[in-house]
């Protein structure tokens, strides 16, 4: 229990510290979203200062006789450089325009765009003067705030990028530290097993040799074997394990008669297939693990009576599936997707590796499917396996 705490603590750590440095790097680009949002307004509002200040130097020429100087408004006029603008009076004939594309100012199209695009963004400045006379100032946002504008826009891009890469390196890294975690759980475990082993194999020889309970002795080398097959699929755990042709039909019969002879009466087991045999390309030390994890899971969920139910389906498509179903307890339906993370079990004194561990070699070994084909509350579950099947004649390695 210490290691299993350890372990998940380790992993709940993990988790934590990652959501930190997710929470101030969302806090830290929001800050500056919100910044760039009001530099950009409090800018709006400064060039809408600048055109009212054009706006009463206009006026002042509308309304200035031939004797006074006007060099300072003129000043003030062309230090407009960057707010592209047009000047109408009260009828809408151009009268000035500045910041424009000069080449195309020429054409009254592009003029009119433009006085439409302009009326679209800003309120237009109404200047009165001799009673009956208007000018109307239409300007539209510099190209400096329009960038401006856009910035935050680029940056919220930019922070979705950025979280999806920091998702994926903290995803990486969560697997890889999985890995780690599951291929030296499974090398020490390797490691445990192998000195009792040897230790079993020997008094089984001696038992042999002293003519001791002969009748314990086959049941016993049984066991031995079943040791020395765990540990060998426990050394496989991160390595790539080799495939071979493997008639499953044959490595279900014997799960099923190893679990059988081991299990509650009161457990009616069934094996079912359409055909004699059915080969796929897969490693018999794995294939055989993700099989009994299956049964032993559906022996638990039926707490020691039902009927557990093996079937093989090939198809046409070159696929065959593997059905194991159980009349037990289900499974929530919220729950499903759940079942084949890693840690998650139901049961106080489990791991929940077994599923994990058995959809992992199904998907990353051997190019298959592992899912939970369906279930319901009070009536069972069944889980499916589907492989791509392989000719019905295949040659066998001597």
């Amino acid at each position: 229990m210490t290691t299993k705490y350890n372990v998940m603590s380790r992993f709940f750590n993990f988790l934590t510290s990652k959501s930190i440095l997710f929470f101030f790097s969302f806090a830290l680009l929001g800050f500056v979203l919100w910044n760039s949002y009001d530099f950009s307004k409090k800018f709006k509002i400064d060039q809408r200062s600048q055109m009212e200040i054009l706006a009463k130097v206009y006026d002042r020429f509308g309304t200035a006789d031939l004797s006074q100087d006007l060099s300072l408004e003129a000043k003030i006029i062309e230090s407009n450089y960057n707010i592209p603008m047009i000047v109408t009076d009260g009828k809408g004939v151009v009268l000035m325009k500045r910041n424009l594309d000069s080449i195309k100012a020429l054409d009254s199209i592009y003029l009119s765009d433009q006085l439409l695009l302009m009326k679209s963004e800003n309120e237009p400045i109404v200047i009165t003067y001799l009673k009956d006379k208007q000018y109307i100032i239409h300007y539209r946002d510099s190209d400096l705030l329009t960038r401006l504008k856009y910035y935050p826009l680029a940056l919220f891009l930019m922070m979705v990028l950025f979280s999806g890469v920091i998702f994926m390196v903290f995803r990486t890294s969560k697997v890889a530290e999985q890995n780690k975690l599951w291929s030296g759980m499974a090398k020490e475990t390797a490691h445990q097993i192998g000195t009792p082993l040897s230790s079993l194999m020997g008094w089984v020889e001696l038992m042999k040799l002293q003519n001791t309970a002969m009748s314990v002795v086959p049941e016993l080398e049984k066991d031995i074997d079943r040791l020395n097959t765990i540990t060998d699929r426990f050394s496989k755990i991160g390595s790539t394990p080799t495939l071979a042709p493997l008639e499953i039909c044959a490595v279900v019969q014997n799960t099923v008669s190893y679990f059988q002879a081991r299990s509650s009466k009161s457990i009616v087991f069934k094996f079912e297939k359409s055909i004699a045999q059915v080969w796929v390309q897969a490693n018999e030390q794995l294939f055989g693990w993700v099989l009994e994890n299956l049964i032993k899971n559906a022996i638990d969920a039926m707490s020691g009576r039902g009927t557990l139910t093996l079937e093989i389906f090939p198809k046409e498509s070159g696929t065959v599936t593997i059905c194991i179903s159980d009349t037990g307890k289900g499974i929530p339906r919220k729950l499903q997707k759940k079942v084949f993370k890693p840690g998650f079990t139901t049961r106080a004194r489990g791991w929940g590796l077994g599923l994990s561990l058995s959809k992992r070699i199904v998907e990353n070994y051997h190019s298959g499917k592992l899912v939970v084909k369906k279930s319901e509350l009070g009536k069972g579950t069944t889980f499916a396996v589907q492989l791509k099947q392989l000719p019905a004649t295949v040659p066998v390695a001597d």
